[in-house]
C-alpha cells in the first residue's frame, strides 16, 4: 500500500492524537476546558518567545501595568539575559526566564500568563542550580526573585536558610540518581 505523506505533520502531536489518548475518557464539558488550556499553554509559549526577543533586542514595551510589559521593560532595565539554561547535571537543570549576576546580586524573574497560583518554589530551585554551577554561596550573595503574573509583580528575597537546602536536595538527588543510572 502506498500511505499518503503528510511531511508537514511529522513529529507534530494533535490534541485529538494517540499519544495523548486520555481525550477518549472526556465528556463534552472535559474536552472544551482541556482544549482551552491547552490554547493557554501555547499561548504562553509565544508571550515568552515574544518577550525573550524584546529584551535581547531591547525593545521597551509601552509602560503600561500589564504582565508582559512591567516583566520585558523591568529585564531590559536591569540588564538580564532572557531564557538562561542553568545546569547542575543532567538530572537537574532549568530555564531560567531571566537572569542577571552582578557586584554579588542575583536576580531572577519568572513571566506567568496563566491564571493558576504559583510558588516561588520554583525561583528557589533557579537560585539554587546557578550557585551550584556557579560556586556561589548563598551566604556570599544577594538574591531578589520576582514572580510577574495577572498584572502584578510578586518579589521575595530569600535568605541562605531558604537556599541551602535545596541545593542540598539536589546534591543528594542528583547522587541517587546517578547511582541509579550505573546499576543499569
Amino acid at each position: 500500500m502506498n500511505f499518503n505523506k503528510h511531511l508537514n505533520l511529522e513529529g507534530q502531536h494533535a490534541f485529538l492524537g494517540a499519544s495523548k489518548y486520555h481525550w477518549i475518557h472526556y465528556d463534552d464539558d472535559k474536552l472544551i476546558s482541556a482544549y482551552k488550556k491547552h490554547l493557554a499553554t501555547e499561548r504562553g509559549t509565544r508571550l515568552h518567545a515574544l518577550a525573550k526577543e524584546c529584551i535581547e533586542m531591547g525593545v521597551k514595551l509601552k509602560d503600561l501595568k500589564k504582565t508582559l510589559n512591567l516583566y520585558v521593560n523591568d529585564a531590559i532595565g536591569f540588564k538580564m539575559t532572557p531564557e538562561q539554561v542553568l545546569y547542575y547535571s543532567p538530572y537537574a537543570f532549568g530555564t531560567a526566564d531571566a537572569i542577571s549576576f552582578r557586584d554579588g546580586y542575583l536576580r531572577i524573574h519568572d513571566l506567568k500568563t496563566g491564571s493558576t497560583p504559583v510558588s516561588m518554589n520554583q525561583l528557589l530551585v533557579y537560585t539554587a542550580l546557578f550557585c551550584l554551577e556557579y560556586d556561589k554561596k548563598p551566604k556570599d550573595i544577594s538574591v531578589e526573585l520576582r514572580i510577574y503574573q495577572s498584572n502584578e509583580v510578586v518579589v521575595f528575597n530569600p535568605m541562605p536558610e531558604d537556599i541551602l537546602p535545596v541545593m542540598d536536595k539536589i546534591v543528594r538527588f542528583d547522587k541517587i540518581l546517578s547511582a541509579i543510572d550505573e546499576e543499569e
